[in-house]
């Protein structure tokens, strides 16, 4: 069964970081992070392609926070840092295995994670 296991949301004020990881139970072509606050759409965050490393940040977070994977290419994190409270949101991994599509979008990926409550407070 395909399983993304996201871990270590939480609490922080801001200016702090945190991170999170996500833990694939199969390694994936690309993996990504998208966060949804509410009463607002879900939006791409970051994204990584396994094979070669490369990433790609949406401008909000650029600067702020780096995306990252373990040798086994099956964890992903996201290490943020300079939090601000717009940052506040449910933090969800993404993966599929077609590199094909656009790596902003929602439809690109077909597996997803349950989502980690990252909240930042002023």
């Amino acid at each position: 069964q395909v399983q993304l296991v996201e871990s270590g949301g939480g609490s922080v004020q801001a200016g702090g970081s945190l991170r999170l990881s996500c833990a694939a139970s199969v390694r994936y072509n690309v993996m990504a992070w998208f966060r949804q606050a509410p009463g607002k759409e879900r939006e791409w965050v970051a994204v990584i392609y396994t094979g070669n490393g490369i990433t790609d940040y949406a401008d909000s977070v650029k600067g702020r926070f780096t995306i990252s994977q373990d040798s086994a290419k099956t964890t992903v994190s996201l290490q943020m840092n300079s939090l601000k409270p717009e940052d506040t949101a449910i933090y969800y991994c993404a993966a599929d295995k077609d590199v094909g599509r656009p790596w902003y979008a929602r439809s690109a990926y077909n597996y997803w994670g349950q989502g980690t409550q990252v909240t930042v407070s002023s």
